[in-house]
């Protein structure tokens, strides 16, 4: 037994390389990257429906004050104000903001479809133009909350919310 015998030393294997990673890495990399669009999309939609509910609000209170004191003036101004409100916070600034006149109309027709096709351009919607600057509105005011409503409710749920 003191004879020596040609043994070879223990030899350890490679070390297990990080890449690629096993199937279930992959598959808990796509499980967070959809619960983070998800949350993300939930955020989306809960800031867009909290405008419009928030804006259907304000149309409402508007009209309450219409009934009380019956002025069209301080209605249209409402309305108008109301309008460019929910705009700048539902739509990329940079396609609101410089927005005037028959352009600014024309936004509001090409926006959503309405059930007056062209109704703030060529209908009621054209007090939005000049009745915040008149002592007194030549006009139906209430067909032009009426049309304001139909805006607000058609908004998307979606769309470029900020």
């Amino acid at each position: 037994m003191d004879a020596e015998l040609p043994l070879r030393d223990i030899h350890l294997p490679a070390a297990i390389s990080w890449w690629p990673p096993a199937p279930g890495w992959w598959m808990l990399l796509v499980l967070v990257l959809v619960a983070v669009l998800l949350v993300w999309w939930w955020q989306r939609r809960k800031a867009a429906l909290r405008v419009r509910i928030a804006a259907l609000a304000e149309w409402g209170v508007l009209m309450e004050a219409f009934q009380r004191e019956q002025n069209v003036n301080q209605l249209v101004q409402g309305l108008s104000v109301l309008l460019r409100r929910v705009s700048l916070s539902y739509y990329p600034r940079e396609e609101v903001a410089g927005l005037s006149g028959e352009a600014w109309l024309r936004y509001l027709d090409d926006a959503h479809s309405l059930s007056q096709p062209n109704g703030f351009s060529e209908g009621v919607g054209r007090l939005l133009l000049v009745g915040p600057y008149q002592q007194q509105i030549d006009g139906d005011a209430l067909a032009l909350h009426a049309l304001c409503g139909e805006w607000l409710v058609r908004l998307p749920g979606l769309k470029a919310v900020r």
